[in-house]
């Protein structure tokens, strides 16, 4: 009994081969086009666009190399093959090509590039079978068997690129990469054996000056020609920090002087966002192996093979042997390969690679550089460009609380949970960064003005920093809100009292009134506020571990039977509001409702109160909030793991990992520390200005000070 008609099954049988190949094809314009957009992005349809081509693209392709493996059995024929046959045989290098990937994306997320031994097992039983379907072909001797030999190069070679930029973007490897050679150090035996009975040559050979060094690092950014800083920066500072590795002194003292150089917040910023963007590229796309010699050399011979054959498919192929529907078929993947081809080459030199190796070739050919780096800048999607989406979201507790219809009381679906795929986007908005910049970048240069304190000890501080710098009688009074509690409560505490207190702040009337100076700081921490609360919500991971998910739902059901006990006398938001601030808080409300439940709502209440009584002005109480953020949000970048802020990079970039990078640079990192071969000895005193020793210096001039003293001798 047949399911489909006859003619449905020569239909399917006719068309299935056909159709696949052009899907595979149209699938690979997709990701090269829409791929790189999602670094600077934030659009949910782009991320779901990209993960459902960059899924179905691999599976398209190796389906359809299968079905050209099958081609003539069903004739039971192995020599002579049909005509047609032998053409489509002639398509399985260009499904090489296309399981070889575009060169914007070959990872869609930081775990594909630690499968890469699947990928590489992938590439050897799908080259086989494309060699497979060539041989059954090859019998025929047609020009057709010729002309996919230069195909098979240009496939192998993007196939190859693509597992090896995995295997480099992996975890394990990318930090093997950065390993310095071993370095076993002056012959110990033979020195002490030379000189411990004449101690005194060993002491005359340790007093010799150290030269100066080449910090060129540090030197200041003008003009805001900052590409070559930036990737000074990447190369030398931010892998490192990515692969987890530690950092000398010396580097970190070269970042910080390119980050103070910077002529204002937003050049700085600029630093930062080029550096990620730099990481984003080796991460995810086949950055590693394109902007090399040797990726440009592949790139060359890629291009030409697909352009020979081409021209020597229109010159030698007869089109009357074949079917018009297949040879055109056979065009069509022929230009989209060349249209791939120029697409990356344009890419290319749109690029900040391109800017940066005409910044360094600068001296050379003056002339023309400048010339080609005005053209480039030209283009929006140049370097002039975004590299990240410039904004942050926010989401707001007692907003989704009131918008919010679900019984407080009833059990909630998983489906319709706070963890379903919609509701995560449901009440979330979005604000530029750009206002942020300035305060930010401001108050980490005032921590680390403060010599008093040690660097690392400010990465301990989450909000107690500022409030005990205003005082005994105000830390008394708020410090309880930060330091007596975890990080996820105090951020939830803090968001719904910064929050109350903006709202109730235009009716008071004992309060002062407003000023711009104060809408600004008011602007600032609400702003931080809705952004960390949607790191806690959206990102746990990206936070201090802790019960934020059960304090977060707690909260949220409290607020909810508030709300929807008072529906009737709830007008507006404001009103909402102040009937939270008129329940009497005078008690602790774990001292009534036990500490089974993790509500931390009228908590909130008490600390709004608790701000409304600090004898301040309103600029300064507003001003005071938005730094308590500002430290809130140093403290989580600084304790996020750089797996983390890599991850984030493929969703448009987050404001932690900027501030977390900036941090890095101005020496707020666990990750820089003084290395042996950096202590400076007694006998060599630095001038004033002048920066320690590079790594190995010191040792290389105490040797350099013994062989002068062996040949004296």
């Amino acid at each position: 009994m047949e399911i489909f008609p006859e003619s449905v099954q020569k239909l399917w049988d006719e068309w299935v081969l056909r159709s696949m190949v052009l899907v595979s094809l149209f699938l690979q314009i997709v990701l090269t086009i829409f791929s790189n957009r999602r670094k600077f992005t934030v659009a949910i349809w782009i991320r779901i666009l990209i993960w459902s081509a960059y899924l179905s693209a691999d599976w398209v392709a190796t389906v359809s190399l299968g079905t050209l493996s099958q081609l003539g059995d069903s004739e039971g024929k192995r020599h002579d093959m049909d005509p047609n046959h032998t053409l489509m045989a002639f398509w399985a290098p260009f499904l090489l090509l296309h399981l070889g990937g575009p060169g914007t994306i070959t990872a869609y997320s930081l775990e594909d590039n630690e499968l890469w031994l699947r990928h590489l097992l992938g590439l050897v039983v799908q080259v086989g079978v494309a060699f497979y379907v060539f041989l059954r072909s090859w019998t025929s001797r047609t020009p057709l068997s010729f002309l996919s030999i230069p195909m098979f190069v240009a496939g192998i070679i993007k196939y190859g690129e693509r597992t090896w930029v995995l295997r480099s973007a992996s975890k394990q490897h990318f930090g093997d990469a950065l390993l310095p050679v071993p370095d076993p150090g002056p012959d110990y035996a033979e020195i002490v054996k030379k000189y411990v009975p004449e101690s005194h040559n060993l002491k005359k050979a340790l007093r010799v000056s150290i030269d100066d060094g080449d910090h060129d690092g540090t030197k200041l950014i003008s003009g805001g020609k900052y590409m070559n800083a930036a990737y000074s920066l990447f190369m030398e500072q931010l892998r490192h920090l990515y692969a987890d590795l530690i950092l000398s002194l010396e580097e970190q003292q070269k970042s910080e002087g390119i980050i103070r150089s910077a002529s204002s917040s937003e050049e700085a910023f600029k630093v930062v966002e080029a550096e990620l963007s730099f990481l984003y590229d080796v991460l995810y796309t086949k950055a590693v192996v394109v902007y090399s010699p040797l990726g440009i050399l592949l790139r060359t011979v890629s291009f030409l093979s697909t352009i020979s054959t081409l021209v020597a498919f229109g010159f030698f192929i007869e089109r009357h042997e074949f079917s018009n529907v297949d040879i055109n078929i056979t065009y069509v993947l022929l230009f989209g390969a060349i249209f791939l081809e120029i697409y990356a080459i344009v890419m290319l030199i749109l690029s900040d690679w391109f800017i940066v190796w005409l910044c360094r070739s600068k001296r050379k050919y003056t002339l023309m550089t400048d010339w080609i780096h005005r053209v480039i800048s030209s283009f929006p999607s140049s370097t002039s460009g975004k590299r990240w989406s410039r904004s942050m979201a926010q989401n707001n507790l007692i907003d989704s609380c009131l918008r919010d219809k679900t019984k407080f009381d009833h059990e909630v679906n998983s489906f319709f949970d706070k963890n379903k795929f919609l509701e995560r986007y449901r009440y979330m908005t979005w604000e530029k960064v750009d206002g942020m910049k300035e305060p930010i970048l401001s108050f980490l240069l005032e921590m680390t003005n403060d010599v008093r304190r040690d660097r690392k000890e400010l990465l301990k501080h989450r909000g107690d920093y500022v409030i005990t710098k205003k005082g005994n009688s105000i830390s008394g009074k708020l410090g309880w809100s930060i330091v007596g509690v975890e990080f996820d409560h105090s951020i939830l505490l803090w968001h719904i009292a910064t929050d109350l207190f903006s709202d109730i702040n235009d009716d008071d009337d004992d309060e002062d009134p407003i000023n711009p100076n104060s809408a600004n700081y008011a602007k600032i921490s609400k702003c931080l506020s809705e952004y960390m609360l949607y790191l806690l919500v959206m990102c746990p991971f990206m936070l201090p571990k802790g019960i934020g998910k059960f304090r977060i739902r707690d909260t949220c059901s409290e607020a909810k039977r508030f709300f929807q006990k008072r529906s009737l006398s709830i007008s507006d938001r404001k009103k909402a509001c102040r009937l939270l601030l008129e329940v009497d808080t005078k008690f602790d409300p774990i001292e009534v409702k036990g500490d089974k439940s993790k509500s931390v709502l009228f908590e909130a209440c008490r600390l709004v109160r608790k701000l409304k009584s600090v004898e301040m002005e309103l600029e300064e109480k507003w001003e005071m909030i938005s730094r308590v953020w500002m430290e809130m949000l140093c403290y989580a970048a600084s304790h996020c793991g750089w797996a983390q802020h890599g991850q984030q990079l493929r969703r448009g970039g987050e404001l932690l990992t900027h501030v977390c990078l900036l941090m890095s640079h101005l020496g707020l990192s666990d990750q820089f520390q003084i290395l042996e071969g950096e202590i400076v000895p007694e006998g060599i005193p630095l001038r004033r200005g002048q920066l320690p020793p590079k790594r190995g210096q010191v040792r290389r001039t105490i040797v350099e000070g013994l062989m002068k003293s062996m040949q004296s001798n």
